[in-house]
Order: structure tokens, then C-alpha cells, then sequence
């Protein structure tokens, strides 16, 4: 508010200056005018005055009440001194507007001057002094006239000059608002939108109520600050569009300037090498980055400044991750070179879909193999002759017929495995009474135990209600009861154990056999994969049943632990929601 009147006030300071000092100017002007014309008047009357006050001194016919009317007349008072400040005519007395104080100081102002015939003024009376000699006496005729003409002059001037202020500041408060108004608070307006948008507030804005160049002037301004606030909103969402998709893509980014110096990495690039971005921004890519084939990838694209593709091993604590860094050069418009982009593809799973591709490939192979080059090899050695001895006729076709089953068993097990690894796979779903289910189980592998001598055991307790699919749910746990027999010696014990929670159940297969490599365990759930493959084949399995019971369980929603120690036994527990959901 301060400023915004400082304008106003100091063009009304100005204006009081000039009119006071037009003031003094014009009462000066006035005083010397007036003296000027009084003078001039009473020079001439002086003559007139002379000779009365001679005719009168020198005992004329002049009285004293002619005198007096003369000096009333004139409305001009006489006083006569000698050269011996000897006072012989006063008609001072007579008139009331000079007063004995005027009187005295114009006394005294005579005896102290030697200047002769000068109007002087005292206030609002002028007296003129002038040489009169009688009867050769030398002596100073003064005559004095009353001026309060001048005081009402000089009255009226000033009431003139501060009538004229009055008007002139009303004047110049309403030119002054009008202008501030229009002009100067627009402009101002206008400026502190200016700072403001320099300062990066682009939501500021200015009044456009005002017409003219100040109204346009406004309108421009606030058309920039709109173009600016648009601007920075697009920039803003594009840097936050980009920053999302950078950050948010799978494959790890860097960016690396002309000079070698990192200028970004993503979250997935920190995610792989680990580390905090500030570690690498900032910093040149080899000090950064601890790995040669990088630098090398970085060192063919800044030489032949193509793309450039290197597949490499990260090593992360005790395992590897496959990489692959692409390399490509960043050229400006105008073909200048900007830098060197790399992306980094985490190809493990690929990899590992690969290897496991030809492990498949290989097993399956070895496992047909097996039991085709014995049933070819027996049935070549019938054909040869060995068919017309009974006893080893008898004994070549049970091998074939044992390597052919073993070779359906394979067959059925790979299709079996091939439907539950499909996407659509489909489950029976169905209320299980768990605690019945369990216990039908335990008789269809009694016979297999029994041969082993192998007691099983059962502590099934509870009456819960399980949503799956019956005929899949069987076959996981016959599997593991099978495994458990089959890898439990003779004599031995599998225990078959239930328990109900609240929202999922526990079902435990334990035997006290052989056990599983702590080292082993992470496998056991992978296609064809065998602890000890010649036992696991003898006892007529195909590789693929574990493999088979983690995809069903999955497919329940479910999980398999397994917590095993060498020679003392395994134990697998299948743990179930009560509810099958579809999430």
C-alpha cells in the first residue's frame, strides 16, 4: 500500500511546493508593487504636505484644524522633527489606524537613518520621510497613511492561492487515482506477475479488467503465464510418463554422456546390480560398473558407434544371473554425439527354459531308450533261437512285458504331466470329507507296504470339509505314500498325519527311510530329476511323480514342504485352503 501512494504523494508534495512558493512569490510581488505606487502617490502629495506644514510653521494663515482636516483628507498623518529630535507637529494622534507603537518605531527609524525621501512599510502602515527646512532649522517631515488595503491584498492572495491548492490537489487526486487506476496498478500488477513467473509460479495471474495498452499489456501476460503453466504441466506429466516407464521396465536402463559420465540408471538395473542410484549417477561407467563385458560392450559402441549385443553372468551371492546388454549410440538432430544407451535383459528364466528344454529332451530320450533297447534286444535274441528254450522264453518275455509297462508308465506319467501344466487345465471341484478321503487311501497301499513289512500309520483326527478335486487330490498323496514306501527299508514306518486349522489343512507323509541331501531338496520337484537314480528306477519309477504332485497342489492353491535328513527320514506336507478360490 506503501508504494502504491508514494506516486500520489509526491506529486501532491510538488504541487504544494509550487503553489506555496507562487505564494510567497506573488506577496513579495504585491508588497514591492504597493510600496512602489505608495511611494510614488505621497512623493507627489509630499510637495502639497510641505508646503502647509511651512505656511503653518512660519505662521501663515494655516491653523492647526485646517491642518488636521488636510492630514484627514489625505487620510495621511504628519509629524515634523528637528535636526534636535525636537517633535513640533503630530497629527498622528488624530488617527486611529496608526497606532503609538507605529509611532515610536517610526520615530525611532528616522533618528537612525541618514537616507532622505524613502518610503518604507511597518506592517500595514507606510511612511515617507522628507528634508524640510523653516526659518532656516533643519528638520524631517514624515507622513504616514494607514495600508491595511495590502494586508486585505495579501489575505486575499493566499485565500486565492489555497483555494487554487485545494482545487489543484482534489484535482490531481482524482487524475492521479484515475491514472493509478488504469495505468500504474495494471503495470504493477502486471510486473509482480512477471516476477512471479520468474520465480516458477506459473499459476499466478494478473486483473484483465482494464482497457488500452495496460488492459492488452495484462491480457499478454496472463496469455504467457498460461502457455507457461501449460508448458510446464505437459513437461511435467511427459518427465513423469517417461520417469514411470523407465523406472517400471523390466529390463534395466542405463544412460551414459559423451564424456563416459552415468546421467541414469532404472529401478530394475538397481534391482539386478544392487547398490543406490546415487552410487552410480554421476560417476564414469567403468568405476561404476565393476563388470569387463560392459566395458567392452561400451567401449564397441563408442569405436564403431552401432549397435552393439553381449550376453554375460552376474553373479549374485551363490547364483548367476544371464544377462544380455544392448548398446546403441545416441546421436543428436543434428548428428552429434550424445552418448551411449544400454538395456539390460535378464535372460535367466530363458535360459533355464532352455536347459530345461534339453534335459527333457535328453531324459525323455534316455528314459525310452532304456526299456526299447531291452524289449528290441530280448525279442532279437528270441528270434535268433533263444524262444525254443521254454525257460528262457519265459524269462526274456517277463522282461519285455516289465520294460513295456515301465515304458506305458513313462508314457502315461508325460501325458499326465502335459495336461497339468496346461493353462486351461481344469479341476473337478467337489466337498471332500478329508478325514474319509484319507483313510480310503491307506488300504490301497497296504499291499505294497506289506511286502516290505512296513507298518503304516495313520493319526487322522478331525471332521473337515475340503473343496478340490477328489481324483487329483488322490493321486498326489498316493504318490508321496508310494515314494515313502518304495524309500523306506524293510521294517520301517510311514505315517500318514492330519491337522485342521481354520482356513486351510495339513496333511504329513513321514518315513524313516534313506532321506534326501539337504543340496537336493530345491530339485526334487523337477522333471526326471532322481537323488539315486538306479534305486528310483529299480523300484520302477519314472522321475516325473513329484513333478506331477507340486502342479496339482498349485493348482488347489496350495504348498509342499519337505524337510528330509540322510538316514532318517523325509517327511512331505501338503497344506490346502478349505475354500478353493479363483485368484
Amino acid at each position: 500500500m506503501r508504494s502504491n501512494t508514494r506516486p500520489l504523494l509526491t506529486y501532491t508534495v510538488l504541487v504544494i511546493i509550487v503553489m506555496i512558493s507562487l505564494g510567497i512569490l506573488l506577496a513579495q510581488l504585491t508588497r514591492s508593487y504597493f510600496i512602489t505606487i505608495f511611494e510614488e502617490r505621497i512623493s507627489v502629495e509630499s510637495e502639497y504636505f510641505v508646503n502647509y506644514v511651512k505656511g503653518y510653521l512660519e505662521d501663515e494663515d494655516i491653523s492647526t484644524d485646517t491642518l488636521h482636516r488636510f492630514s484627514d483628507q489625505l487620510n495621511t498623518s504628519i509629524l515634523y522633527v528637528t535636526a534636535d529630535e525636537e517633535l513640533v507637529l503630530d497629527t498622528v494622534s488624530a488617527n486611529k489606524e496608526i497606532t503609538s507603537e507605529d509611532k515610536s518605531v517610526i520615530l525611532a527609524s528616522i533618528n537612525n537613518t541618514d537616507e532622505e525621501q524613502k518610503g518604507r512599510l511597518l506592517e500595514d502602515v507606510f511612511y515617507y520621510t522628507t528634508s524640510l527646512t523653516v526659518d532656516n532649522t533643519a528638520g524631517t517631515l514624515v507622513l504616514i497613511s494607514p495600508v491595511t488595503s495590502l494586508s486585505t491584498i495579501t489575505k486575499n492572495i493566499w485565500l486565492i492561492i489555497g483555494l487554487t491548492l485545494l482545487l489543484g490537489l482534489t484535482a490531481i487526486f482524482f487524475i492521479g487515482f484515475n491514472i493509478f487506476s488504469k495505468y500504474v496498478r495494471p503495470i504493477r500488477s502486471a510486473a509482480d506477475v512477471a516476477n512471479e513467473l520468474a520465480k516458477g509460479n506459473y499459476k499466478a495471474r494478473t486483473y484483465e479488467g482494464q482497457f488500452g495498452e495496460a488492459g492488452q499489456l495484462s491480457q499478454s501476460i496472463n496469455i504467457l503465464a498460461r502457455n507457461l503453466q501449460q508448458m510446464t504441466s505437459s513437461k511435467g506429466m511427459q518427465e513423469n510418463q517417461l520417469e514411470a516407464v523407465i523406472n517400471n521396465m523390466g529390463s534395466g536402463l542405463v544412460l551414459i554422456d559423451e564424456k563416459g559420465y552415468i546421467l541414469l540408471v532404472n529401478r530394475a538395473f538397481l534391482k539386478n546390480f544392487g547398490g543406490e542410484k546415487k552410487s552410480y549417477v554421476g560417476y564414469l561407467y567403468h568405476d561404476a560398473i565393476p563388470y569387463t563385458a560392459i566395458h567392452e560392450t561400451v567401449q564397441n559402441v563408442y569405436m564403431f558407434e552401432e549397435t552393439v549385443r553381449e550376453n554375460f553372468l552376474l553373479p549374485i551371492h551363490i547364483d548367476h544371473k544371464h544377462l544380455e546388454v544392448t548398446g546403441a549410440p545416441i546421436f543428436s538432430e543434428k548428428n552429434a554425439w550424445k552418448g551411449v544407451v544400454l538395456v539390460f535383459h535378464d535372460i535367466t528364466d530363458m535360459k533355464k527354459l532352455e536347459q530345461m528344454r534339453k534335459d527333457f529332451v535328453a531324459n525323455v530320450s534316455h528314459e525310452l531308450k532304456t526299456p526299447i533297447t531291452s524289449i528290441r534286444g530280448f525279442s532279437e535274441t528270441l528270434l535268433d533261437g533263444a524262444m525254443k528254450d521254454e525257460a528262457m522264453l519265459e524269462r526274456f518275455l517277463q522282461i519285455i512285458l516289465k520294460e513295456s509297462g515301465r515304458l506305458q508308465s513313462l508314457i502315461q506319467d508325460l501325458l499326465e504331466l502335459s495336461k497339468v501344466e496346461r493353462e486351461d487345465f481344469h479341476l473337478t471341484l467337489e466337498q471332500i470329507k478329508f478325514h474319509k478321503f484319507l483313510l480310503d487311501l491307506v488300504p490301497l497301499i497296504e499291499q505294497q507296504a506289506d511286502k516290505k513289512k512296513i507298518n503304516i500309520r495313520t493319526e487322522i483326527d478331525g471332521e473337515a470339509i475340503v473343496e478340490g478335486d477328489s481324483s487329483r487330490l488322490k493321486q498326489v498323496f498316493i504318490n508321496l505314500l508310494s515314494n515313502a514306501v518304495n524309500y523306506t527299508g524293510e521294517g520301517g514306518e510311514v505315517k500318514l498325519a492330519f491337522e485342521e486349522h481354520e482356513d486351510e489343512v495339513f496333511v504329513r507323509v513321514t518315513d524313516n527311510g534313506v532321506g534326501i541331501p539337504e543340496e537336493e531338496i530345491s530339485r526334487i520337484f523337477e522333471r526326471f530329476y532322481r537323488v539315486d537314480k538306479a534305486r528310483s528306477r529299480n523300484s520302477g519309477g519314472t522321475g516325473l511323480g513329484l513333478a506331477i504332485v507340486k502342479h496339482i497342489v498349485e493348482a488347489h492353491h496350495g504348498t509342499v514342504q519337505v524337510e528330509s535328513k540322510i538316514d532318517q527320514g523325509t517327511t512331505f506336507t501338503v497344506i490346502l485352503p478349505k475354500e478353493f478360490t479363483n485368484n
